[in-house]
């Protein structure tokens, strides 16, 4: 098994409270490692994992896992823990795992998991559209679709995914969930391979060329797999067709670093916005 077998590769740096007496990480803390990384599989795959056991009317639970011991991790190394989806029976499903340090792999094995029903703990067939999604991700397949939608399509889904993430996690007023811009608005949404839709953003073009980006919100249980770079990108390729040449938004201050990563730059002093503090950014197309 190498690391570069795995598709998917988690990050992580070896804490202090991981070290045994031997001043090596304990055994059995590579289980937790593993586990680390299969919430990060599922983030990859754009699936909030208890949205998607909830649609599927079923849940996974840990059959047998194993593991093979190499090498030792230390005190603050950096690690990457590899996830892949080897195969998958008529109930079960088995994911390989390897902890490697740099190409060393130190810790590597399997966890099987038997998806049943999480009321009765009786085994289910594995759905289709689980199989399908496992093997389109290990073929390297995007796991998102992106597309801009008139705001009578998509109001009731972006209302409930603003609400989520502006309302309850950013503590805006909830009268800002929509206002009468959203009627003139371009909305793009992006839907994981069930039909989820776990990301939103729109963008007001103006008369002088600047296009306003806003109202981006990205559930939770995705965060970290790419879907507001992609929402981001599909804004601003849509200003670019319809002739605008500068993108301009108010990033609230925890996404000021990501706007700043994707080429945007402050405008002026930081601001209040709906009890949230705020930077103008802009970047020219």
């Amino acid at each position: 098994m190498k690391r570069q077998d795995f598709r998917y590769l988690e990050r992580l740096r070896v804490r202090w409270a991981e070290v045994d007496l031997q001043k090596i990480v304990f055994n059995g803390h590579y289980l937790m490692y593993a586990d680390t990384a299969v919430a990060g599989y599922w983030r990859a795959l754009a699936m909030p994992y208890h949205e998607t056991m909830e649609q599927l009317q079923g849940d996974l639970y840990v059959r047998k896992a194993t593991l093979e011991y190499a090498g030792s991790a230390r005190y603050d190394e950096q690690l990457e823990v590899g996830i892949r989806c080897a195969r998958i029976g008529k109930t079960s499903l088995v994911f390989e795992t390897a902890v490697c340090r740099g190409d060393a792999v130190l810790v590597h094995g399997e966890l099987v998991y038997v998806f049943a029903d999480p009321h009765s703990m009786s085994s289910r067939p594995v759905p289709d559209v689980l199989r399908t999604l496992f093997t389109a991700f290990e073929a390297g397949e995007a796991m998102l679709e992106v597309s801009i939608e008139p705001w009578a399509t998509v109001a009731a889904e972006v209302r409930r995914l603003r609400e989520q993430v502006l309302v309850q996690e950013q503590n805006w007023p909830a009268a800002l969930i929509e206002d009468p811009d959203d009627e003139r608005a371009l909305h793009v949404v992006a839907r994981n391979r069930l039909g989820l839709l776990v990301g939103a953003g729109r963008a007001l073009p103006g008369d002088d060329g600047v296009v306003q980006v806003g109202r981006m919100a990205v559930l939770a249980g995705v965060r970290g797999a790419g879907v507001g770079r992609l929402l981001l990108q599909a804004l601003q390729s849509a200003a670019s067709d319809r002739s605008c040449t500068t993108v301009m938004l108010h990033a609230s201050a925890s996404a000021v670093g990501f706007f700043a990563r994707e080429g945007f730059s402050a405008v002026g002093a930081a601001f209040e916005h709906a009890g949230v503090q705020h930077q103008e950014m802009r970047r020219s197309l």
